[in-house]
């Protein structure tokens, strides 16, 4: 199983089929349920944390995300005090609320900011505060949580791991007190396998009434919940040296998207400013060069090997990068392909003729002409360099600079992609034996 789902009861309360049917009746396309993820600009761990790149792609995207594509919100919501955090957030489709003053400070608590929200949007019902550090939540994490709330009748849910560590109590320094066991018997020590663990707070998601906020000032109360997730997704970023720990994590168990393709079959990549870094060099003679990385032409016999196709694209108003991509085709064998000012027609006919959708495909561009093939595809990257309108429209951001490994970077990506929906395939075999 995916996740594991266990309820516990507040209020020392028993469930009751016909109370959690009423509010069952009710939530059938009547309460509003909003998603809403705080993303405060001053973080002091890390700064502009909620934006910073996460294996290609803006922190706060892993989550909004996941938020969209589970189809359970009625709207989705960043709140936040910064620019560069809102305009993030309008470009993975959520709403903002622009937090005030009041709540964006170091002491404002996520009750507070959470209340604000609801008193400038009245027609929210349940509010689900997702937090933007836990990049590894899927979609079916946050159906399966709301369930609880509209099927079961529970007030608030909140997510939780199952951790195996034993606790002891602290000892002060200086001080003459022992520290002791504080969750086993030293004397009976159990095995790992002859213990359950204990249930802790990942902090991936808690669902909360309306009414439990405004009313009782709580996120957690009133008949509650909880919704277990497994090792693997709860990953919490809090300092930089979790970031490379997180990147590995969300590279194998975050969750890419409803296009993420089966396998590529296709990759295009631009030629100037992929391949190269945009430069032209000058000889003493007057000649112009320009530069490609060897990482990066590696890179394409690499794709090649796995059965991956590459199409180098270049432009009739570049005949330096088409000099350059004439030659590079000689050494590897791929093709060459001349596209207009925007690509998007070109490649179009191309994909119809060999009976490919654009969800075969990856896609590699960097500037403002390739946003439509950067959406279109069902992998897409720019170089690091590339300008804000490209980054945007892109999947994968590149930590590399054009023209010095950029491509590489990609290409790796994609056959990791491919290996994955490889391996979920060959799962989904076997479970369906």
């Amino acid at each position: 199983m995916s996740s594991r789902k266990r309820c516990m009861f507040g209020d020392n309360g028993e469930q009751n089929a016909e109370e959690a049917g009423g509010k069952q009746s009710r939530a059938d396309g009547k309460r509003h349920i909003a998603a809403v993820i705080l993303a405060r600009g001053g973080s002091k761990g890390i700064p502009l944390k909620n934006i910073k790149k996460l294996a290609g792609v803006p922190l706060i995207g892993w989550v909004l995300r996941a938020a969209v594509d589970s189809n359970v919100f009625d709207s989705v919501w960043v709140s936040t005090d910064h620019d560069r955090i809102e305009q993030v957030a309008l470009a993975w489709g959520a709403k903002v609320h622009r937090r005030s003053p009041q709540v964006s400070r170091d002491s404002s608590s996520s009750l507070e900011t959470i209340q604000e929200f609801i008193g400038l949007n009245p027609h929210v019902d349940i509010v689900c505060n997702i937090q933007a550090t836990s990049p590894c939540l899927h979609p079916f994490h946050v159906k399966e949580a709301l369930e609880l709330i509209t099927l079961h009748g529970f007030d608030s849910v909140f997510s939780v791991v199952r951790r195996h560590q034993f606790r002891w109590q602290e000892v002060k320094k200086g001080s003459c007190d022992l520290t002791k066991a504080l969750n086993l018997d030293p004397a009976n020590r159990p095995r790992r396998q002859d213990w359950d663990g204990e249930l802790c707070e990942n902090g991936s998601l808690y669902f909360t009434t309306k009414e439990l906020i405004m009313n009782q000032n709580l996120l957690q109360g009133g008949k509650v919940s909880y919704y277990e997730m497994l090792p693997e997704y709860s990953v919490d970023i809090d300092v930089d040296i979790d970031w490379p720990v997180a990147e590995q994590r969300v590279l194998r168990y975050g969750y890419f998207g409803r296009g993420t393709p089966e396998v590529v079959r296709l990759m295009f990549c631009n030629v100037s400013g992929c391949l190269t870094d945009g430069k032209i060099y000058l000889s003493v003679a007057g000649e112009e060069m320009m530069s490609i990385s060897s990482r990066d032409t590696a890179s394409i016999r690499m794709l090649q090997r796995e059965e991956v196709e590459v199409v180098l694209l270049t432009s009739h108003k570049d005949p330096l990068a088409q000099t350059l991509a004439d030659r590079l085709a000689k050494r590897t064998g791929c093709r060459v392909m001349e596209v207009g000012e925007e690509p998007l027609p070109d490649l179009t006919s191309m994909l119809e003729s060999r009976k490919l959708i654009w969800k075969d495909v990856a896609y590699m561009g960097n500037d403002k002409p390739d946003v439509d093939c950067l959406n279109l595809a069902g992998l897409s990257a720019v170089p690091a360099d590339a300008p804000t309108v490209a980054v945007n429209a892109s999947k994968y951001t590149c930590h590399c600079l054009a023209g010095n490994g950029a491509v590489r970077e990609f290409a790796e990506h994609v056959l990791l992609q491919k290996e994955k929906a490889k391996s979920q395939m060959r799962q989904d075999r076997i479970n369906s034996q």
